[in-house]
Order: C-alpha cells, then structure tokens, then sequence
C-alpha cells in the first residue's frame, strides 16, 4: 500500500531541520503571509506548484524533496543503518568528534564578549566627560 505524501507536513519537517521558525519563512515569502498562514499550510496534504516552488526556494531546498519526503521511509532507512551496524562499540550515533577545540571556540567567544565589554566602557566615559 503506498503511503501518501503529505506536502504541508513535509514543508514544517524541512523547516524545522533548517531551524526556520513560521514567521521567518512567513517574510520570505511576502508581505500577505504571517505565521498563522504557515500554520495553516503546514497543514495542507498538497500544496499548489507554484507556491510549493516558492516555498522550496525560500528553504533553498529541491521541490522534490517536499514532494517526495516519506518520513516512514526515512525512519527505516535509518533504522536499517543503525541496527546493521557492525561498529563494536554499537553506539556509533554518540561517538563526536569535533574538527575544532571546543576550549579555543569558548576562548574566542569569551574574547569577543571581552573586546564589546570594553567598547561599552569607552563608550559611557565618553558620556560622562560630555
């Protein structure tokens, strides 16, 4: 039995793994949408091509992938590539490495933070000079 492809709910999974909130994509879509269209749409089991295009270019993602996402079809990809994993460890999901030092990233934030601190100070003795 096939499964139907429901666009809307395809369109609020690609947005939510790109970490697009429903205003967001509202605006980039144009001054007649808001967050309650997108709602809305999101709940649509098929959406006119010429919105699902603007839509997809708005995500900067291929119509065909809204078109063609089968959520179930994925988890079971997924499934089988997890459960057939010949990894010793069996827990390859949660092995991460990092290609950068996480102390340097916290380093440099800290520095940034730093240098704002310092502008601000500058900034409120100029002020109070005046």
């Amino acid at each position: 039995m096939q499964n139907k492809i429901h666009e809307g709910r395809n369109v609020k999974r690609f947005r939510e793994m790109l970490g697009i909130k429903q205003e967001a994509l509202a605006n980039d879509l144009g001054d007649d949408w808001n967050q309650r269209k997108i709602s809305l749409l999101e709940q649509k089991e098929i959406i006119e091509e010429p919105l699902l295009q603007q839509i997809a270019a708005a995500l900067k993602i291929p119509v065909d992938a809204i078109k063609n996402f089968d959520e179930e079809q994925a988890i079971n990809i997924i499934s089988n590539t997890v459960n057939n994993n010949d990894n010793a460890s069996g827990n390859a999901l949660f092995n991460y490495y990092p290609t950068f030092n996480p102390i340097d990233k916290i380093v440099e934030l800290y520095e940034k933070l730093l240098a704002s601190e310092k502008e601000k100070t500058e900034l409120l003795k100029k002020m109070m000079d005046k």
